[in-house]
């Protein structure tokens, strides 16, 4: 049986986390198109074959199966909606009790494919609460192209990746003072920086760092970070998502303020604290590394580089199976008002149950 499937994004840092899905859908014989609802994407997406540059298009579709970067999809087109996320959980949200929030349910997905035991036990148990979706973990399809993971060889002068998020009160890109240390270091010739900015921070930063870049620093503009984690020794980062990944190939990461005081991080507070953080990480104890492989098996305990393939089998699978045990999901009419706003597509068409087809 052939089926239909749709990547649907808005941001560029969408592209690695579908790409994977899309090598595995193709390969088994399957349609897969991809659709964009904001400029973002759409230019990110320029230059593929198997581009909806329209909702009208999207509708026209027919899709059977959508997979979602994005955390809301349009109810009025069919298929089932499957979120895929477009990162680990942060934790940039603190709560009470030292925990941080979950991803929110916005009742617009059927399924969840989760990427590991933590994300898993959190959603289930939103689905206790709200039984109109089900959860399967599968892994994370972005993070396939990292395995197998191959030791990388030591330098003398080690590689530091830095990236930072672009939540203003978090982003390390915004302090002036690890700017002016990262540029000191950067001169010293003891380290090699690599250097990535998510999409959604201002030009004017961007363009600040840019002008760092000598022997030793480079700016990418790339959302496709997966090479840069496997050059890099060690990453210094905020709260941003990248650090889960980065995290994933047993490397310790220093963090710059983080939300909490995790020990699977070197955490510091001030620009002073930088350089010996980098030395600890550089040589990691054996506290440090065992605390990274216990969060790591948790986070996503698949090493096998076939979470694409998880994912499209459980899609699959959910689309055929009998979902009357479901509840209808929520009215949203906000939330769906807001979407046909977005999209300037009015229609009073919403699915607002899982999506099935017959076998």
């Amino acid at each position: 049986m052939d089926y239909k499937f749709l990547i649907y994004i808005s941001y560029s840092y969408a592209l690695p986390i579908g790409t994977p899905l899309e090598k595995e859908i193709l390969n088994r014989g399957y349609s897969v198109m991809w659709f964009s609802d904001l400029n973002d994407g759409k230019t990110a997406l320029q230059g593929k074959n198997n581009i909806l540059n329209t909702i009208e298009s999207v509708v026209s579709y027919k899709p059977d199966i959508v997979l979602a970067a994005t955390n809301d999809i349009p109810d009025f087109i069919s298929g089932l909606k499957v979120q895929i996320f477009h990162g680990f959980n942060a934790q940039k949200r603190p709560e009470g009790d030292n925990n941080f929030s979950h991803f929110r349910i916005r009742g617009f997905f059927d399924l969840y494919c989760t990427q590991g035991p933590t994300s898993t036990i959190g959603f289930k148990a939103q689905q206790k609460k709200q039984p109109h979706f089900d959860v399967i973990e599968t892994g994370w399809s972005k993070v396939d192209p990292l395995f197998p993971l191959i030791p990388k060889a030591k330098s003398k002068t080690p590689t530091i990746m830095i990236a930072s998020t672009f939540t203003k009160r978090l982003s390390l890109a915004l302090q002036d003072e690890v700017y002016n240390e990262i540029k000191r270091l950067s001169n010293t010739d003891e380290y090699k920086f690599i250097m990535v900015l998510h999409p959604k921070l201002p030009n004017a930063i961007k363009e600040k760092w840019k002008l760092l870049e000598n022997k030793n620093f480079t700016y990418y503009n790339t959302t496709d970070l997966i090479p840069l984690f496997k050059s890099s020794d060690i990453m210094f980062a905020d709260t941003t998502s990248a650090i889960q990944e980065f995290l994933l190939q047993q490397k310790p990461v220093v963090t710059y303020n983080h939300t909490f005081n995790h020990n699977y991080l070197i955490n510091i507070t001030s620009a002073e604290a930088i350089e010996t953080a980098f030395t600890q990480a550089l040589n990691p104890s054996l506290n440090l590394t065992k605390s990274i492989e216990a969060f790591i098996e948790q986070l996503h305990p698949y090493f096998d580089g076939e979470s694409s393939k998880r994912v499209v089998e459980a899609c699959i699978s959910f689309l055929h199976k009998d979902k009357r045990y479901l509840k209808k999901k929520p009215l949203n009419l906000i939330r769906k008002y807001k979407i046909r706003i977005r999209l300037g597509y009015f229609t009073f068409k919403s699915y607002s149950k899982a999506y099935s087809l017959e076998k």
